[in-house]
């Protein structure tokens, strides 16, 4: 027993059990702050799983919104939308050509027309009876015009909205399908499909004419589909309702028709295209000078006449007025 306790109270025994309890000291410390320290992927998920939570019930409540806007609506579809099939066609038609391809176009259209008027007539009795007092001394005219004018624009806005977003839309369709042909003819002489060339071209024109590449997107992913190509680019042409693009499925089908290369066809009608752009061209050059006539007649003549009557003019008044001094 001496022995043990002269050999553990050795100097040497002292600094290896100390180093020992050091050690062990160390590890359990290092061990708790590991333990401790929270792990950043579950922390990064935790947070992934609350955005998306709060990213699903924002995306439900908005939903709830629009389904319970949808009811709201639907009571008063019949009042709002066309009933007839052939004037319900040609709204869906006029608000497709427009860009608005929802299902309920036509219905919203109808339903912001008629908001915007009760809107517009609330204004005008506002105008009528605060703006413009007394409002019994007013006119027929004044009440009429203060009380109608706002109605009137409020109810034509939506109207002249939609009819200028179509010409637009059409317009930059037609000046686009010259570059679209051509695209369509690289593409399908460089050896890929029909179907290969309108993808391709649907993603060049997205900067220069995105309602051209939509549509040329939407013919490609209906026949992705299954739809018939034909049929869907007769649907194209019919929704953008150009003459041009019509003529352009006439020449694909009289190509599958007749069995000649659509290559050949695709670089005639092409040609024709630009040679079209630049009559087009020539003809808004040949009636600018027309257009310009009436402002040269009115800020160059004027002047002109100022410059060279003007002193005559100046002379016979100041004689007249000599001759009328000098009178008996």
């Amino acid at each position: 027993m001496q022995q043990i306790l002269d050999m553990l109270s050795s100097p040497l025994v002292l600094i290896v059990l100390l180093m020992a309890a050091g050690t062990t000291l160390v590890l359990f410390t290092v061990a708790a702050k590991f333990e401790d320290t929270p792990d950043p992927m579950k922390k990064f998920s935790e947070q992934s799983r609350t955005v998306l939570g709060d990213e699903v019930k924002s995306l439900n409540r908005a939903k709830k919104k629009e389904s319970a806007i949808e009811k709201k609506l639907e009571k008063y579809e019949a009042f709002l939308a066309p009933t007839d099939s052939k004037q319900a066609e040609a709204a869906r038609k006029e608000m497709i050509q427009a860009g608005y391809y929802g299902r309920n176009a036509v219905r919203d259209f109808h339903a912001i027309k008629f908001i915007m008027a009760i809107g517009g007539l609330l204004v005008g009795l506002l105008m009528f009876y605060v703006v413009l007092p007394p409002a019994e001394d007013a006119g027929m005219i004044t009440r009429v015009a203060t009380i109608g004018v706002p109605l009137l624009v409020a109810w034509y806005a939506p109207i002249w909205w939609v009819n200028k977003r179509r010409a637009e839309r059409q317009s930059q369709i037609s000046r686009g399908f010259p570059d679209a042909l051509d695209m369509l003819l690289i593409c399908t002489e460089a050896g890929q499909s029909m179907d290969q060339s309108i993808n391709r071209v649907a993603k060049e024109l997205q900067v220069g004419y995105p309602a051209l590449a939509e549509e040329f997107a939407t013919v490609a992913n209906e026949v992705k589909a299954g739809k018939d190509r034909l049929d869907v680019l007769r649907d194209m042409g019919e929704r953008c309702g150009n003459n041009d693009i019509k003529s352009f499925v006439t020449v694909l089908i009289q190509s599958a028709t007749y069995g000649t290369s659509v290559a050949d066809s695709l670089r005639v009608y092409a040609s024709e295209m630009r040679d079209k752009r630049v009559m087009l061209a020539e003809e808004k050059a040949n009636v600018l000078p027309t257009k310009l006539t009436l402002g040269t007649m009115m800020f160059t003549v004027p002047p002109l006449l100022i410059i060279l009557i003007g002193p005559s003019v100046y002379g016979v008044s100041t004689m007249l007025s000599t001759m009328s001094f000098n009178g008996p």
